[in-house]
């Protein structure tokens, strides 16, 4: 499978974000397929880290497109962003949910033993089965080596619904359907929010 090239990132972050489901990241011996994303939209977006301008913390997240924005939640959770939109835009998806492909013991090593889709249906999960950190920001994705993301079949069916821990964004940001996964997949969270699109 062929890495997705950067040109790939260099879109809206909604259109980016569906076009993930399905695709595969991949560190080392573990392979993870994409399975639920939110986008976090350049241009107003108040659930966005960049809503306030640039920061050391938000950096990687303002591009260029197509490489990793990592940031640390709560003091423990690594959560892997995908960086989208043109250079300087400030925009990103954040990978929610994954189904394991290869590398089984090392992510069930890496999340405490468990097994079942309680090992990668939340961002912090996702980041740890791949052993991410904050040095991984500003890594690009589309060269060899590291964290890549490759190309695999577009997903037929997708659900959408709001995005989850926003609620300090405007209420209009609070609803939008910018969460979107994959239908008919139980490697998917907090499933009673979601739809189907139309």
């Amino acid at each position: 499978m062929a890495r997705l090239p950067q040109r790939f990132y260099r879109r809206d972050a909604l259109d980016v974000a569906r076009d993930l489901l399905g695709k595969i990241l991949r560190r080392g011996p573990v392979r993870l397929r994409i399975t639920e994303v939110e986008a976090y939209r350049h241009g107003g977006d108040t659930a966005n880290h960049c809503r306030a301008g640039r920061t050391p913390r938000n950096a990687a997240m303002w591009g260029p497109p197509g490489r990793a924005y990592v940031y640390v939640c709560y003091g423990l959770h690594q959560m892997l962003n995908l960086v989208t939109d043109e250079d300087g835009q400030g925009a990103a998806v954040l990978i929610r949910a994954a189904e394991p492909l290869a590398g089984h013991d090392v992510i069930r090593t890496r999340r405490g033993g468990l097994d079942g889709p309680a090992l990668l249906t939340g961002p912090g999960k996702v980041g740890a089965a791949l052993g991410l950190d904050t040095s991984f920001c500003h890594h690009p994705l589309y060269r060899a080596g590291g964290l890549e993301v490759l190309d695999a079949a577009p997903v037929a069916q997708v659900l959408c619904g709001p995005r989850i821990g926003i609620d300090y964004a405007t209420p209009e940001h609070v609803r939008a359907p910018w969460r979107l996964a994959v239908a008919d997949n139980r490697w998917v969270s907090h499933r009673k929010t979601l739809s189907a699109r139309a």
